[in-house]
């Protein structure tokens, strides 16, 4: 069956399912396979739980005119998503970044619907997988799409954006994310820019932070770019008022006062700020669209805890992103600050620099105390509180109380959980 055969079974079906957990009803499900799993397993299951057909790539699990029997169940997914994409008249924003991905599309899909239909990525399904679904959930009457794109290794960002195809695009930043499989810091520049690359080879419009240079050395003198800037009147002007602690922003006449905190995040929203003014969303709508949205999943989040005030920004950490929140944090005005650090993963060869570097600068901050968790801080020399794992921590926290009315940093990779601190605290 080819793909077009395949997409006009999806289009007189429910929806797409890779879990026989979420089956719903007339559904279409594709049996992927894993390292430790293998779909065609369940292909069956699926069938009897109200699936109305089931994609297979084993010959042995192709039972009846349910199944349909492809070479390879991933490809043929990613190939459907691309289909429909080009069947679809929506129009698409590609998104990709080492930091503030996730929160920026958010920012991005908050202030365009206002005045049009968007979908956008859910959560941070923005891998070979996530992009095709997030295709696939296009709709016929859907005007914008924010498709996110992640990657840790080269070409990874230029296959995806052959599948999303987009119409528009915008890199967050560069920074030191996934150094382990991008090798460096300019393997990290190449792998981002790899959706430059599509975009400007296909003569499509680029939105861009004119005050990063890398990103304003990349686009050189491109015509199709949109910037926005504190200071070059070239581009549309945004300026930042403070962030102790939320982000507040001036636009022309328009102070917007954002849930997020951090200076990090300023750029996040300037990005969303400038996509709605390009599509002609009003600046109230813009104003209310970043004042009504409020973060969560552990992502620059701050809470009230016990008498404690607590940036929870516990979701992923990188050397930039913790460099970022340490600044900020260090510029919050309080009596009483403590952090907690887990370590950041994925770093290979340099993680014992990185993780170093971090603690020095941690020792520097004058902090009241601080905690470094995990087996990489915990070979570094400071003084800092060196703890090997969360057990640890949680025993030590046991017999050593923190005071209340504190204002506490929590921060580390995805792999660290560093939320379970609030259960104890």
């Amino acid at each position: 069956m080819t793909i077009a055969q395949i997409h006009q079974l999806f289009l007189t079906h429910s929806s797409v399912c890779t879990d026989t957990r979420k089956i719903t009803k007339d559904c279409i499900f594709f049996a992927l396979k894993g390292d430790n799993f293998n779909g065609n397993r369940y292909a069956i299951e699926a069938l009897q739980k109200g699936a109305a057909y089931v994609i297979v790539d084993e010959k042995e699990y192709a039972i009846n005119n349910q199944c349909i029997l492809v070479e390879d169940v991933l490809h043929t997914l990613q190939q459907l998503g691309k289909y429909h994409r080009k069947y679809c008249s929506a129009k698409v924003i590609g998104l990709t970044g080492s930091n503030g991905k996730t929160t920026t599309k958010e920012l991005i899909k908050a202030v365009v619907k206002k005045k049009y239909n968007t979908i956008a990525t859910i959560g941070n399904l923005n891998n070979h997988i996530g992009v095709p679904l997030t295709l696939l959930s296009i709709k016929e009457d859907t005007e914008f799409a924010i498709i996110e794109m992640g990657a840790n290794h080269l070409k990874e960002i230029e296959f995806l954006s052959n599948l999303a195809d987009p119409d528009y695009g915008y890199i967050t930043n560069f920074g030191k994310a996934h150094l382990e499989g991008f090798g460096s810091i300019e393997g990290v520049i190449q792998g981002k820019s790899e959706l430059y690359h599509y975009l400007t080879t296909n003569q499509k419009h680029i939105f861009l932070n004119a005050d990063d240079p890398i990103q304003e050395k990349k686009l050189g003198s491109y015509i199709k770019k949109i910037g926005f800037s504190t200071s070059n009147e070239q581009y549309y002007k945004i300026e930042l008022l403070n962030a102790d602690p939320f982000v507040s922003i001036k636009v022309k006449n328009c102070t917007i006062t954002s849930n997020l905190v951090g200076t990090y995040n300023f750029t996040n929203c300037c990005a969303a700020i400038l996509i709605g003014k390009y599509f002609n969303v009003t600046l109230p709508e813009i104003k209310d669209a970043i004042e009504g949205y409020v973060p969560e999943n552990n992502r620059s989040q701050i809470l009230q805890r016990k008498g404690h005030k607590i940036i929870l920004d516990a979701y992923n950490a990188n050397p930039t992103s913790m460099t970022a929140a340490l600044d900020n944090f260090n510029g919050i005005k309080s009596n009483r600050k403590i952090v907690f650090l887990g370590d950041m993963f994925e770093l290979g060869s340099i993680a014992a620099k990185e993780h170093q570097d971090i603690a020095n600068k941690v020792s520097k901050m004058n902090f009241t105390t601080s905690f470094l968790v995990g087996e990489n801080f915990i070979k570094t020399k400071t003084e800092a509180i060196k703890l090997l794992n969360f057990n640890d921590l949680k025993e030590y926290l046991k017999k050593h109380p923190i005071q209340t009315n504190s204002t506490i940093l929590i921060k580390g990779s995805r792999g660290m959980a560093l939320e379970r601190i609030l259960d104890i605290l």
